[in-house]
């Protein structure tokens, strides 16, 4: 009888344990991210102040930036339209080969279709990295990217 019940209260658990853990995985799966424009920026600079951050110490920099919610101001130096219809906004100088790259959140993607190259635009997105390459110009880029109303 003993071993009975031992073996009922093993299978009980077991299934207990099965039953959450497949819960938290679905979860996690289909899980949402928040909307960028939603976000408070953990931080505000001009994209080209940010490059300068970045050439002079890219470790600390990533330290300091990296996964957080920037808010970037600077000029449209290019808008770039994928063959998915989705845009990459490039801030920065003219004069530099340098640039923040924006690629737009996918549900607000057309806020960018109305940027005119050489004008101001400040726009949020979460900072992804750095890409540092001495003869092209270095790119800090950004993901789900929205454009900033306030």
């Amino acid at each position: 009888m003993k071993r009975k019940k031992i073996i009922i209260w093993t299978v009980l658990i077991l299934l207990l344990a099965g039953a959450a853990g497949g819960y938290y995985a679905y979860s996690e799966y289909n899980r949402k991210h928040k909307d960028t424009a939603d976000l408070k920026p953990d931080f505000t600079a001009s994209a080209t102040s940010l490059l300068e951050e970045y050439q002079k110490d890219e470790k600390s920099a990533n330290t300091r930036y990296l996964g957080k919610v920037l808010k970037v101001d600077g000029l449209v130096k290019e808008l770039i339209k994928d063959d998915k219809g989705l845009y990459t906004i490039v801030l920065g100088d003219t004069a530099s080969m340098s640039s923040v790259r924006l690629i737009m959140d996918s549900i607000h993607n057309e806020q960018a279709a109305g940027l005119v190259k050489g004008t101001a635009a400040v726009v949020k997105g979460i900072c992804t990295g750095y890409n540092a390459v001495e003869m092209l110009g270095s790119d800090l880029m950004l993901n789900r990217a929205v454009l900033d109303k306030k």
